[in-house]
Protein backbone atom coordinates (compact mmCIF):
# COMPACT_ATOMS: atom_id res chain seq x y z
CA UNK A 1 0.00 0.00 0.00
CA UNK A 2 1.42 3.40 -0.99
CA UNK A 3 1.84 6.22 1.61
CA UNK A 4 -1.42 8.38 1.89
CA UNK A 5 -0.60 11.84 0.38
CA UNK A 6 -1.61 13.99 3.84
CA UNK A 7 1.15 11.55 5.29
CA UNK A 8 3.82 12.05 2.45
CA UNK A 9 3.14 15.63 2.29
CA UNK A 10 3.54 16.25 6.00
CA UNK A 11 7.18 14.10 5.89
CA UNK A 12 8.29 16.25 2.80
CA UNK A 13 7.26 19.22 4.66
CA UNK A 14 8.93 18.45 7.97
CA UNK A 15 4.88 19.59 9.53
CA UNK A 16 4.81 19.05 13.08
CA UNK A 17 0.40 18.25 12.46
CA UNK A 18 -1.35 16.26 10.74
CA UNK A 19 -5.03 15.94 10.33
CA UNK A 20 -6.76 12.80 9.04
CA UNK A 21 -10.97 13.74 9.03
CA UNK A 22 -13.89 12.96 7.54
CA UNK A 23 -15.96 10.85 4.85
CA UNK A 24 -12.75 10.28 2.34
CA UNK A 25 -10.51 8.95 5.48
CA UNK A 26 -12.96 6.88 6.84
CA UNK A 27 -13.14 5.23 3.25
CA UNK A 28 -9.70 4.78 3.08
CA UNK A 29 -9.42 2.91 7.12
CA UNK A 30 -12.35 0.97 6.12
CA UNK A 31 -10.57 -0.76 2.87
CA UNK A 32 -7.14 -0.75 3.36
CA UNK A 33 -6.80 0.12 7.29
CA UNK A 34 -4.59 3.45 8.57
CA UNK A 35 -1.80 4.23 6.95
CA UNK A 36 1.43 2.89 8.80
CA UNK A 37 3.42 5.39 7.50
CA UNK A 38 1.87 7.90 10.04
CA UNK A 39 3.53 6.32 12.97
CA UNK A 40 7.11 6.87 11.41
CA UNK A 41 6.40 11.00 11.81
CA UNK A 42 7.46 10.57 14.73
CA UNK A 43 8.18 14.99 14.81
CA UNK A 44 4.43 15.46 14.75
CA UNK A 45 3.19 17.37 17.95
CA UNK A 46 -0.42 17.44 17.24
CA UNK A 47 -2.59 14.46 15.28
CA UNK A 48 -6.33 14.66 14.71
CA UNK A 49 -8.36 11.78 13.10
CA UNK A 50 -11.52 12.76 13.74
CA UNK A 51 -15.11 11.82 12.24
CA UNK A 52 -13.89 8.60 10.59
CA UNK A 53 -15.16 4.69 11.10
CA UNK A 54 -11.29 4.33 12.93
CA UNK A 55 -12.14 1.61 15.66
CA UNK A 56 -8.87 0.75 17.46
CA UNK A 57 -5.89 2.55 18.14
CA UNK A 58 -3.17 0.34 16.96
CA UNK A 59 -0.21 0.13 19.57
CA UNK A 60 1.90 1.84 17.23
CA UNK A 61 0.94 5.25 18.50
CA UNK A 62 3.24 5.03 20.91
CA UNK A 63 6.28 5.64 18.66
CA UNK A 64 4.53 9.20 18.49
CA UNK A 65 7.18 10.63 21.35
CA UNK A 66 6.42 14.07 20.85
CA UNK A 67 2.69 14.14 20.91
CA UNK A 68 1.11 17.07 22.37
CA UNK A 69 -2.59 16.92 21.28
CA UNK A 70 -4.12 14.06 20.35
CA UNK A 71 -7.79 14.42 18.40
CA UNK A 72 -9.54 10.95 18.16
CA UNK A 73 -13.09 12.70 18.28
CA UNK A 74 -16.12 11.31 16.37
CA UNK A 75 -14.66 7.92 15.37
CA UNK A 76 -15.87 4.16 16.65
CA UNK A 77 -13.49 3.06 19.45
CA UNK A 78 -14.64 0.79 21.83
CA UNK A 79 -11.51 0.30 23.79
CA UNK A 80 -8.83 2.88 25.30
CA UNK A 81 -5.15 1.34 24.20
CA UNK A 82 -3.08 1.71 27.10
CA UNK A 83 -0.16 2.41 24.97
CA UNK A 84 -1.55 5.97 24.83
CA UNK A 85 -0.12 6.39 28.28
CA UNK A 86 3.33 5.80 27.49
CA UNK A 87 3.36 9.42 25.33
CA UNK A 88 5.44 10.99 27.32
CA UNK A 89 4.67 14.88 26.17
CA UNK A 90 1.03 14.36 25.72
CA UNK A 91 -1.13 17.45 27.17
CA UNK A 92 -4.32 17.33 25.22
CA UNK A 93 -6.35 14.04 24.97
CA UNK A 94 -9.61 14.19 23.17
CA UNK A 95 -11.75 10.70 22.58
CA UNK A 96 -14.86 12.69 22.84
CA UNK A 97 -18.05 11.21 20.74
CA UNK A 98 -16.42 7.31 20.43
CA UNK A 99 -17.80 4.17 22.04
CA UNK A 100 -15.78 3.93 25.09
CA UNK A 101 -17.18 1.68 27.83
CA UNK A 102 -14.27 2.18 30.51
CA UNK A 103 -11.10 4.17 31.07
CA UNK A 104 -8.12 2.36 32.81
CA UNK A 105 -6.11 3.25 36.01
CA UNK A 106 -2.85 3.06 33.94
CA UNK A 107 -4.73 6.53 32.79
CA UNK A 108 -2.73 8.17 35.77
CA UNK A 109 0.63 7.87 34.35
CA UNK A 110 -0.24 10.96 31.76
CA UNK A 111 1.04 13.22 34.53
CA UNK A 112 1.76 16.18 31.69
CA UNK A 113 -2.14 16.10 30.71
CA UNK A 114 -3.85 19.49 30.88
CA UNK A 115 -7.19 18.38 28.83
CA UNK A 116 -9.08 15.46 28.98
CA UNK A 117 -12.59 15.05 26.97
CA UNK A 118 -13.97 11.65 27.34
CA UNK A 119 -17.45 13.26 26.61
CA UNK A 120 -20.40 11.06 24.51
CA UNK A 121 -19.56 8.02 25.24
CA UNK A 122 -20.45 4.91 26.61
CA UNK A 123 -18.54 5.46 30.41
CA UNK A 124 -19.88 3.91 33.26
CA UNK A 125 -17.18 4.21 35.65
CA UNK A 126 -13.62 6.09 35.63
CA UNK A 127 -10.77 4.92 37.28
CA UNK A 128 -10.14 6.91 40.67
CA UNK A 129 -8.16 9.89 40.04
CA UNK A 130 -4.05 10.11 41.11
CA UNK A 131 -1.90 12.89 40.17
CA UNK A 132 -2.11 14.96 37.96
CA UNK A 133 -0.41 18.49 38.53
CA UNK A 134 -1.22 19.91 35.05
CA UNK A 135 -4.72 18.98 34.54
CA UNK A 136 -6.90 22.17 33.93
CA UNK A 137 -9.75 20.34 31.97
CA UNK A 138 -11.77 17.53 32.37
CA UNK A 139 -15.16 16.79 30.43
CA UNK A 140 -17.02 13.18 30.83
CA UNK A 141 -20.43 14.85 30.17
CA UNK A 142 -22.98 12.41 28.41
CA UNK A 143 -21.83 8.98 29.30
CA UNK A 144 -23.34 6.78 32.13
CA UNK A 145 -21.59 7.34 35.13
CA UNK A 146 -23.62 6.34 38.26
CA UNK A 147 -20.85 7.53 40.50
CA UNK A 148 -19.42 10.72 40.94
CA UNK A 149 -15.10 10.51 39.97
CA UNK A 150 -13.33 9.39 42.42
CA UNK A 151 -11.18 12.53 43.34
CA UNK A 152 -10.65 11.64 47.13
CA UNK A 153 -6.79 11.46 46.89
CA UNK A 154 -6.23 13.20 43.68
CA UNK A 155 -3.33 15.87 43.46
CA UNK A 156 -5.41 18.26 40.64
CA UNK A 157 -4.07 21.27 42.12
CA UNK A 158 -4.98 23.57 38.88
CA UNK A 159 -8.31 21.76 37.63
CA UNK A 160 -10.52 24.11 36.69
CA UNK A 161 -13.68 23.13 34.52
CA UNK A 162 -15.27 19.57 35.64
CA UNK A 163 -17.77 18.98 33.11
CA UNK A 164 -20.26 15.63 33.77
CA UNK A 165 -23.27 17.12 32.70
CA UNK A 166 -25.82 14.43 31.51
CA UNK A 167 -24.79 10.88 33.53
CA UNK A 168 -26.64 9.20 36.39
CA UNK A 169 -24.64 10.43 39.19
CA UNK A 170 -27.07 10.75 42.31
CA UNK A 171 -24.22 12.62 44.86
CA UNK A 172 -21.26 15.05 44.99
CA UNK A 173 -19.04 13.91 47.56
CA UNK A 174 -18.04 16.90 49.99
CA UNK A 175 -14.20 15.73 49.72
CA UNK A 176 -13.88 17.88 46.46
CA UNK A 177 -13.92 21.12 48.07
CA UNK A 178 -10.63 19.74 49.39
CA UNK A 179 -9.38 17.76 46.50
CA UNK A 180 -9.85 20.39 44.02
CA UNK A 181 -9.03 23.71 45.40
CA UNK A 182 -9.31 25.73 41.94
CA UNK A 183 -12.55 24.75 40.18
CA UNK A 184 -14.02 27.20 38.65
CA UNK A 185 -16.54 26.10 36.41
CA UNK A 186 -18.85 22.98 37.85
CA UNK A 187 -21.53 21.24 35.46
CA UNK A 188 -23.47 18.63 36.67
CA UNK A 189 -26.56 19.29 35.23
CA UNK A 190 -29.01 16.51 34.09
CA UNK A 191 -28.18 14.13 37.03
CA UNK A 192 -29.78 12.41 39.55
CA UNK A 193 -28.29 14.51 41.99
CA UNK A 194 -31.39 14.62 45.32
CA UNK A 195 -29.40 16.95 48.04
CA UNK A 196 -26.27 19.17 47.71
CA UNK A 197 -22.98 19.12 50.30
CA UNK A 198 -22.72 22.77 52.07
CA UNK A 199 -18.63 22.05 51.14
CA UNK A 200 -19.54 23.56 48.03
CA UNK A 201 -20.00 26.60 49.43
CA UNK A 202 -16.94 26.97 50.60
CA UNK A 203 -15.00 26.59 47.24
CA UNK A 204 -13.47 29.85 46.80
CA UNK A 205 -13.00 30.17 43.45
CA UNK A 206 -16.28 28.55 41.70
CA UNK A 207 -17.39 30.65 39.79
CA UNK A 208 -19.89 28.88 37.72
CA UNK A 209 -22.31 26.02 39.27
CA UNK A 210 -24.91 24.13 37.10
CA UNK A 211 -27.07 22.20 39.05
CA UNK A 212 -30.19 22.38 36.77
CA UNK A 213 -32.14 19.38 35.66
CA UNK A 214 -31.79 17.59 38.63
CA UNK A 215 -34.01 16.38 41.21
CA UNK A 216 -33.63 18.36 44.31
CA UNK A 217 -35.30 17.81 46.91
CA UNK A 218 -35.38 21.69 47.88
CA UNK A 219 -37.42 23.20 45.91
CA UNK A 220 -36.72 26.41 46.75
CA UNK A 221 -32.88 25.65 45.71
CA UNK A 222 -34.40 23.56 42.47
CA UNK A 223 -35.97 27.62 41.88
CA UNK A 224 -32.98 29.17 42.48
CA UNK A 225 -31.06 26.71 40.43
CA UNK A 226 -33.14 27.24 37.29
CA UNK A 227 -33.92 31.43 37.53
CA UNK A 228 -30.43 33.03 39.46
CA UNK A 229 -27.14 32.99 39.10
CA UNK A 230 -24.08 31.11 40.34
CA UNK A 231 -23.90 33.50 43.13
CA UNK A 232 -27.10 33.08 44.46
CA UNK A 233 -26.84 29.86 44.52
CA UNK A 234 -24.01 29.24 46.05
CA UNK A 235 -25.13 32.06 48.59
CA UNK A 236 -28.34 29.52 49.54
CA UNK A 237 -26.44 26.11 49.76
CA UNK A 238 -23.96 28.12 52.19
CA UNK A 239 -26.84 28.84 54.32
CA UNK A 240 -29.38 26.12 53.73
CA UNK A 241 -27.69 23.00 53.09
CA UNK A 242 -25.44 21.03 55.82
CA UNK A 243 -22.42 19.90 55.62
CA UNK A 244 -20.60 16.21 55.79
CA UNK A 245 -19.46 17.05 58.79
CA UNK A 246 -22.25 18.41 60.91
CA UNK A 247 -24.98 15.19 60.17
CA UNK A 248 -25.97 15.52 62.89
CA UNK A 249 -27.82 18.75 62.98
CA UNK A 250 -29.74 17.60 59.71
CA UNK A 251 -32.80 17.30 61.04
CA UNK A 252 -32.47 20.33 63.15
CA UNK A 253 -31.74 22.08 59.91
CA UNK A 254 -34.84 20.38 57.88
CA UNK A 255 -36.71 21.90 60.86
CA UNK A 256 -35.68 25.16 60.18
CA UNK A 257 -35.85 24.95 56.47
CA UNK A 258 -39.47 23.54 56.41
CA UNK A 259 -40.75 26.18 58.03
CA UNK A 260 -39.14 28.64 55.06
CA UNK A 261 -40.30 26.43 52.42
CA UNK A 262 -43.39 29.35 51.75
CA UNK A 263 -41.40 32.11 52.31
CA UNK A 264 -41.04 34.06 49.09
CA UNK A 265 -37.33 33.79 47.88
CA UNK A 266 -34.65 36.33 48.52
CA UNK A 267 -35.11 40.01 47.13
CA UNK A 268 -32.11 38.82 44.24
CA UNK A 269 -33.79 35.94 42.42
CA UNK A 270 -36.33 38.48 41.37
CA UNK A 271 -33.79 41.02 40.08
CA UNK A 272 -34.95 41.57 36.36
CA UNK A 273 -32.37 42.51 34.08
CA UNK A 274 -29.70 41.04 31.83
CA UNK A 275 -26.07 40.26 33.38
CA UNK A 276 -22.69 40.24 31.81
CA UNK A 277 -19.96 38.30 33.89
CA UNK A 278 -16.46 39.57 33.10
CA UNK A 279 -13.64 37.11 34.08
CA UNK A 280 -10.73 38.87 35.12
CA UNK A 281 -7.64 37.78 32.55
CA UNK A 282 -5.45 34.25 34.34
CA UNK A 283 -1.82 33.41 33.10
CA UNK A 284 -3.50 30.45 31.41
CA UNK A 285 -6.09 32.04 29.27
CA UNK A 286 -4.76 32.61 25.64
CA UNK A 287 -2.83 35.99 24.77
CA UNK A 288 -2.42 37.62 21.29
CA UNK A 289 0.80 38.68 20.56
CA UNK A 290 1.69 41.28 18.43
CA UNK A 291 4.71 42.10 15.57
CA UNK A 292 4.44 45.70 15.64
CA UNK A 293 7.14 45.82 12.80
CA UNK A 294 5.04 43.91 10.59
CA UNK A 295 1.97 45.51 11.63
CA UNK A 296 2.50 49.23 12.66
CA UNK A 297 1.55 50.73 8.91
CA UNK A 298 -0.93 48.22 7.67
CA UNK A 299 -3.55 47.43 10.49
CA UNK A 300 -2.08 47.80 13.59
CA UNK A 301 -5.04 47.89 16.09
CA UNK A 302 -6.42 44.69 17.78
CA UNK A 303 -8.90 43.33 20.39
CA UNK A 304 -9.99 40.24 21.59
CA UNK A 305 -12.01 38.22 24.03
CA UNK A 306 -13.86 34.56 24.52
CA UNK A 307 -17.56 34.67 25.17
CA UNK A 308 -17.39 31.16 26.85
CA UNK A 309 -20.82 29.04 27.91
CA UNK A 310 -22.15 29.49 24.50
CA UNK A 311 -25.79 27.69 24.25
CA UNK A 312 -26.59 27.63 20.56
CA UNK A 313 -30.42 26.26 18.83
CA UNK A 314 -30.78 26.64 15.57
CA UNK A 315 -32.27 30.01 15.78
CA UNK A 316 -30.40 31.78 17.56
CA UNK A 317 -27.12 30.70 15.38
CA UNK A 318 -28.87 32.35 12.01
CA UNK A 319 -29.64 35.16 14.20
CA UNK A 320 -26.27 35.21 15.57
CA UNK A 321 -24.42 35.11 12.28
CA UNK A 322 -27.28 38.07 10.83
CA UNK A 323 -26.01 39.96 13.66
CA UNK A 324 -22.61 40.22 12.51
CA UNK A 325 -23.33 40.70 9.36
CA UNK A 326 -25.20 43.43 10.03
CA UNK A 327 -22.31 45.31 12.42
CA UNK A 328 -20.23 44.87 9.71
CA UNK A 329 -22.57 47.49 7.87
CA UNK A 330 -23.14 49.85 10.89
CA UNK A 331 -20.58 50.22 13.14
CA UNK A 332 -18.07 49.08 11.23
CA UNK A 333 -18.89 51.17 8.53
CA UNK A 334 -18.91 48.32 5.93
CA UNK A 335 -15.19 47.42 7.37
CA UNK A 336 -13.94 51.03 6.25
CA UNK A 337 -13.38 51.26 10.09
CA UNK A 338 -13.20 48.04 11.80
CA UNK A 339 -13.70 44.23 11.01
CA UNK A 340 -14.88 41.62 13.67
CA UNK A 341 -14.26 37.76 13.23
CA UNK A 342 -15.19 35.05 15.48
CA UNK A 343 -13.50 31.35 15.98
CA UNK A 344 -14.56 28.41 17.82
CA UNK A 345 -12.23 28.04 20.86
CA UNK A 346 -11.98 24.27 20.69
CA UNK A 347 -10.81 23.88 16.89
CA UNK A 348 -7.66 26.86 17.91
CA UNK A 349 -4.69 24.44 19.72
CA UNK A 350 -3.65 25.58 23.15
CA UNK A 351 -0.88 28.51 22.95
CA UNK A 352 -0.76 32.05 22.15
CA UNK A 353 -1.91 33.23 18.86
CA UNK A 354 0.15 36.06 16.89
CA UNK A 355 -0.93 39.17 14.89
CA UNK A 356 1.32 39.98 12.13
CA UNK A 357 1.26 40.46 8.53
CA UNK A 358 2.43 38.57 5.58
CA UNK A 359 3.67 39.00 2.04
CA UNK A 360 0.73 37.87 -0.07
CA UNK A 361 2.22 34.62 -1.87
CA UNK A 362 3.30 33.75 1.90
CA UNK A 363 0.03 33.74 3.34
CA UNK A 364 -2.23 31.16 3.27
CA UNK A 365 -5.03 29.84 4.88
CA UNK A 366 -8.92 27.85 3.85
CA UNK A 367 -11.21 30.01 3.83
CA UNK A 368 -14.85 30.49 5.20
CA UNK A 369 -16.97 27.67 2.73
CA UNK A 370 -13.64 27.32 0.71
CA UNK A 371 -13.07 23.47 -0.31
CA UNK A 372 -9.31 24.33 -0.27
CA UNK A 373 -6.09 26.38 1.00
CA UNK A 374 -5.31 29.68 -1.38
CA UNK A 375 -2.40 32.32 -0.89
CA UNK A 376 -3.68 35.72 -0.18
CA UNK A 377 -2.27 36.25 -3.50
CA UNK A 378 -4.69 33.45 -5.21
CA UNK A 379 -7.28 34.55 -3.24
CA UNK A 380 -7.40 37.86 -3.94
CA UNK A 381 -7.65 37.08 -7.58
CA UNK A 382 -10.03 34.76 -7.35
CA UNK A 383 -12.27 36.88 -5.32
CA UNK A 384 -11.93 39.20 -8.17
CA UNK A 385 -12.46 36.90 -10.64
CA UNK A 386 -15.85 36.20 -9.07
CA UNK A 387 -17.00 39.30 -8.67
CA UNK A 388 -16.43 40.74 -12.15
CA UNK A 389 -18.24 37.40 -13.11
CA UNK A 390 -21.10 38.12 -10.73
CA UNK A 391 -21.27 41.65 -11.47
CA UNK A 392 -21.69 40.67 -15.41
CA UNK A 393 -24.42 38.20 -14.67
CA UNK A 394 -26.62 40.44 -12.92
CA UNK A 395 -25.72 43.38 -14.67
CA UNK A 396 -24.90 45.37 -11.46
CA UNK A 397 -22.02 48.28 -11.22
CA UNK A 398 -21.21 47.58 -7.84
CA UNK A 399 -19.43 43.83 -5.73
CA UNK A 400 -21.69 42.58 -3.79
CA UNK A 401 -20.82 39.74 -0.55
CA UNK A 402 -17.08 39.67 0.99
CA UNK A 403 -16.39 41.11 -2.71
CA UNK A 404 -16.95 44.29 -2.32
CA UNK A 405 -14.21 44.29 0.15
CA UNK A 406 -11.64 43.78 -1.62
CA UNK A 407 -10.23 47.45 -2.55
CA UNK A 408 -8.89 47.79 1.17
CA UNK A 409 -6.17 45.43 0.35
CA UNK A 410 -5.89 46.61 -3.30
CA UNK A 411 -1.90 47.65 -3.64
CA UNK A 412 -0.98 46.25 -0.10
CA UNK A 413 2.60 45.04 0.31
CA UNK A 414 1.55 42.62 2.94
CA UNK A 415 -1.20 41.77 4.32
CA UNK A 416 -2.61 41.09 8.29
CA UNK A 417 -3.51 37.92 9.42
CA UNK A 418 -3.76 35.79 12.93
CA UNK A 419 -2.01 32.45 13.60
CA UNK A 420 -2.56 30.14 15.96
CA UNK A 421 -0.04 28.63 18.03
CA UNK A 422 0.96 26.01 15.06
CA UNK A 423 1.73 29.28 12.89
CA UNK A 424 -1.68 28.50 11.05
CA UNK A 425 -3.42 31.35 9.74
CA UNK A 426 -6.90 31.83 10.91
CA UNK A 427 -7.89 35.18 10.14
CA UNK A 428 -7.39 37.57 7.16
CA UNK A 429 -8.85 40.71 8.23
CA UNK A 430 -10.18 42.26 6.48
CA UNK A 431 -11.66 39.70 3.73
CA UNK A 432 -12.25 36.08 6.04
CA UNK A 433 -11.44 33.95 8.38
CA UNK A 434 -10.61 30.52 8.18
CA UNK A 435 -12.90 27.78 7.66
CA UNK A 436 -10.81 25.55 9.82
CA UNK A 437 -12.05 27.30 13.06
CA UNK A 438 -15.56 28.37 11.88
CA UNK A 439 -18.38 28.70 14.44
CA UNK A 440 -21.17 26.50 14.58
CA UNK A 441 -24.40 25.18 16.48
CA UNK A 442 -21.96 22.91 18.43
CA UNK A 443 -19.31 25.83 19.39
CA UNK A 444 -19.44 26.71 23.21
CA UNK A 445 -16.96 29.05 23.65
CA UNK A 446 -15.50 31.88 21.16
CA UNK A 447 -12.59 34.28 20.23
CA UNK A 448 -13.80 37.13 19.28
CA UNK A 449 -11.07 39.61 17.26
CA UNK A 450 -11.88 42.75 16.12
CA UNK A 451 -9.02 44.57 13.83
CA UNK A 452 -8.89 48.19 12.71
CA UNK A 453 -6.38 50.25 10.58
CA UNK A 454 -8.05 53.24 12.32
CA UNK A 455 -7.55 53.24 15.92
CA UNK A 456 -7.74 51.29 18.89
CA UNK A 457 -10.77 53.29 20.22
CA UNK A 458 -12.79 52.40 17.35
CA UNK A 459 -11.94 48.22 18.34
CA UNK A 460 -13.60 48.76 21.69
CA UNK A 461 -16.36 50.78 20.17
CA UNK A 462 -17.33 47.61 17.97
CA UNK A 463 -16.36 44.85 20.45
CA UNK A 464 -19.05 46.71 23.20
CA UNK A 465 -21.23 46.87 20.60
CA UNK A 466 -20.56 42.86 19.19
CA UNK A 467 -20.88 41.75 23.00
CA UNK A 468 -24.38 43.94 23.85
CA UNK A 469 -25.87 41.88 20.74
CA UNK A 470 -24.39 38.79 22.19
CA UNK A 471 -26.21 39.45 25.31
CA UNK A 472 -29.18 40.69 23.59
CA UNK A 473 -29.71 37.93 21.33
CA UNK A 474 -29.38 35.03 24.37
CA UNK A 475 -26.65 33.15 23.16
CA UNK A 476 -25.31 32.79 26.70
CA UNK A 477 -28.27 31.20 27.97
CA UNK A 478 -30.34 29.62 24.77
CA UNK A 479 -32.90 31.60 24.78
CA UNK A 480 -34.63 33.85 22.57
CA UNK A 481 -36.81 35.94 25.34
CA UNK A 482 -36.77 37.27 28.90
CA UNK A 483 -33.64 38.12 30.93
CA UNK A 484 -30.13 37.03 29.47
CA UNK A 485 -26.93 36.22 30.67
CA UNK A 486 -23.39 36.49 28.82
CA UNK A 487 -20.24 35.05 30.55
CA UNK A 488 -17.20 36.94 28.98
CA UNK A 489 -12.95 36.16 29.42
CA UNK A 490 -11.03 39.11 29.44
CA UNK A 491 -7.89 38.64 26.73
CA UNK A 492 -4.44 40.58 26.41
CA UNK A 493 -2.65 41.96 23.52
CA UNK A 494 1.51 41.85 24.14
CA UNK A 495 4.36 42.52 22.35
CA UNK A 496 7.05 40.30 21.53
CA UNK A 497 8.74 40.86 24.82
CA UNK A 498 5.41 40.12 26.66
CA UNK A 499 4.52 43.85 27.40
CA UNK A 500 0.98 44.78 27.90
CA UNK A 501 -0.43 46.56 25.63
CA UNK A 502 -4.14 46.28 25.96
CA UNK A 503 -6.97 43.79 28.02
CA UNK A 504 -10.01 43.99 27.12
CA UNK A 505 -12.55 44.18 28.29
CA UNK A 506 -11.40 46.74 30.69
CA UNK A 507 -12.43 48.27 33.54
CA UNK A 508 -13.82 51.55 31.05
CA UNK A 509 -15.14 48.68 28.80
CA UNK A 510 -19.00 47.73 28.39
CA UNK A 511 -20.20 50.52 30.31
CA UNK A 512 -23.60 49.89 28.87
CA UNK A 513 -27.36 52.35 29.59
CA UNK A 514 -30.49 50.34 30.32
CA UNK A 515 -31.15 47.03 31.85
CA UNK A 516 -27.69 45.36 31.78
CA UNK A 517 -25.94 44.72 35.20
CA UNK A 518 -21.65 44.10 34.46
CA UNK A 519 -20.29 42.26 36.97
CA UNK A 520 -16.51 42.25 37.41
CA UNK A 521 -15.12 39.42 38.91
CA UNK A 522 -11.71 40.26 40.69
CA UNK A 523 -8.35 38.35 40.19
CA UNK A 524 -8.04 35.61 42.77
Amino acid sequence: MSAWPEITTAKSENRHEIKLAGAAISKRISDEGLDKNLFKLTNINLLNISDTCLATIPDDIKLLVNLQSLLLYGNKLTEFNENLTSLPKLKVLDLSRNQLTKIPESLNKMKELTSINFSSNQIEQMPKFGDFPNLIIVDISNNKLSSFPDTENANMPHLTDLKLKANEIDSIPSYIARTLPSLKNFDIEGNQLKTIPGEIATMSKLKELNLKGNKLTDKRLMKLVDQCRTKQVIDYIRENCPKADSAQATSKGKGKKGKKQDEPPPDDVGDLCHSMKILHVEDDILKVTVIEQEIWNIRPHILCCIITELKFTEDLFKKFIQMQNKLHDTVCDKRNVATIATHDLSKIPPGNVVYTAKTPSKLSLKPLSRAKAYTGEQLFQQLTVEADSLRKEKKRNVYSGIHKYLYLLEGKPKYPCLEDSAGRVISFPPITNSDDTKMSLDSKSMLVEVTSHSSLGACKTVMDKMLQECLMLGIGDGEDSGFHTLTVQQVKVVDTEGNLKSVYPSRTDCAFDGNIKVYRLPKK
